[in-house]
C-alpha cells in the first residue's frame, strides 16, 4: 500500500485519486470504494487505522456549538448588537444584553467598534444556524493587548496536547498567556520574544501536525526550547 501503511508517514491525496493497495480495507471518511478501487473524495492526508482507510482534511471547518470559547473580530455594529466574524459559515451575534457592560440602546459603538477583537462564548446555535454569543463570564472580554494567530481546527487537539499540557508548557517557557479558541484562533500575550516562541510552535504544528509521531516531536521541541533558556 502506498502512503497509508501503519508506521509510514501519511501522504497527501486529492479528490478522485485512486489509492493503490493489496490489502482489504474498510472505507472511512474521505474514501469511497467503486469498481474494486479505493478513491479519495477530498484533499488531505491518507491514513490507515485498524483496517480502515480514511483521509484527514488539510483544513477543517469550524462548526459552532453551545459553550464553545471563540475569538472573533467585530464586523458590524447596530443600535443593540454587534456582529462578530468567528471563522465559521455565519457571523456570531452579540446582543447588548449579553455584553459585559451596561449598554444604552444606540450606544453600542461606544463600547466596541469594527475591528475590535473579542473572547466570547457561543450561547446558543438555533436550527437556522444563527449563532448567539455572550461575553458574560470569566475571562470573556475585549482584547486590548497581544496578538491573534490562526490554526486549522483539525489541529487544535494536537496543538493543545493531552489535558492542555502543550499549552501549559508553552506558556511556562515563553512567559506568555495563551487562550485557544475552538474556532481555530489563538490569543497570545506577553513580551515579543515570548510571543515569537509560541508562533514558532504554531507554525510547527501546521507543518508537522499530520505526522504519526507528532506528539513526540512536539515534546522534543518543548524540551529543546526549555534547554536553550
Amino acid at each position: 500500500m502506498s502512503g497509508a501503511k501503519s508506521g509510514a508517514e501519511p501522504r497527501l491525496v486529492t479528490p478522485g485519486e485512486v489509492i493503490e493497495t493489496s490489502l482489504e480495507m474498510r472505507s472511512g471518511v474521505g474514501i469511497t470504494y467503486e469498481n474494486n478501487q479505493y478513491i479519495s473524495t477530498r484533499i488531505g492526508w491518507l491514513r490507515e487505522h485498524n483496517g480502515t482507510l480514511s483521509v484527514d482534511p488539510i483544513q477543517g471547518s469550524y462548526m459552532p456549538r453551545s459553550g464553545d470559547l471563540v475569538i472573533g473580530y467585530i464586523e458590524a455594529v447596530r443600535n443593540n448588537l454587534w456582529f462578530a466574524e468567528i471563522n465559521g459559515a455565519f457571523n456570531g451575534l452579540l446582543p447588548m444584553s449579553l455584553a459585559p457592560w451596561k449598554v444604552e440602546f444606540g450606544a453600542a459603538r461606544q463600547h466596541m467598534d469594527i475591528g475590535d477583537v473579542i473572547i466570547a462564548r457561543v450561547q446558543e446555535v438555533d436550527e437556522s444556524h444563527s449563532v448567539v454569543l455572550t461575553m458574560k463570564g470569566v475571562g470573556l472580554r475585549k482584547l486590548k493587548n497581544g496578538c491573534v494567530e490562526s490554526i486549522g481546527v483539525q489541529l487544535l487537539d494536537k496543538f493543545r496536547g493531552p489535558n492542555n499540557e502543550h499549552v501549559r508548557n508553552m506558556a511556562s517557557i515563553s512567559d506568555t498567556r495563551i487562550v485557544v479558541g475552538e474556532n481555530g484562533r489563538i490569543w497570545i500575550d506577553g513580551e515579543p520574544e515570548g510571543i515569537q516562541s509560541v508562533r514558532e510552535f504554531i507554525q510547527f504544528t501546521k507543518q508537522c501536525g499530520h505526522h504519526k509521531d507528532f506528539m513526540t516531536q512536539f515534546q522534543e521541541k518543548i524540551n529543546k526550547t526549555r534547554g536553550e533558556q
